[in-house]
């Protein structure tokens, strides 16, 4: 599967209407970025049920900031809306592959259960 851009006007719309987004932020003058590409688009060939995208941090400035973007390469991943993974750097392909094979084995009933349970300890903490 070939990745996608995302932009504003369809970066929420990607991740409410996809079970798995991975997103890896970037800049065309950046070596890491560069190195980390191909591994990124051959693990989007052999996982055509994962959306895999990409947002150009120098086109798209306000969706970095609002991102929280700090340093590239960056990936965040989503799993039914929820973010499981925000961490700068590239991966090699095998971590790369372990990290989403784990993701799709998470049960997303418990994880949202876990995260309802932490919110609710942190609340009465305040």
């Amino acid at each position: 599967m070939a990745t996608v851009e995302l932009n504003n006007e369809n970066f929420n719309e990607t991740i409410e209407n996809s079970d798995i987004v991975i997103i890896d932020f970037w800049a065309p003058w950046c070596g890491p970025c560069k190195s980390f590409a191909p591994t990124f688009e051959a693990t989007s060939e052999s996982h055509p049920d994962v959306v895999f995208a990409k947002v150009n941090t120098e086109d798209e400035t306000e969706l970095a900031q609002s991102c929280g973007i700090r340093s590239i390469p960056t990936l965040m991943l989503f799993r039914q809306q929820v973010l499981l993974f925000n961490e700068a750097g590239a991966l090699a392909p095998a971590q790369l592959e372990d990290m989403l094979t784990k993701v799709k084995e998470l049960d997303m009933d418990q994880v949202r259960a876990s995260m309802a349970e932490a919110e609710a300890e942190q609340a009465q903490g305040e």
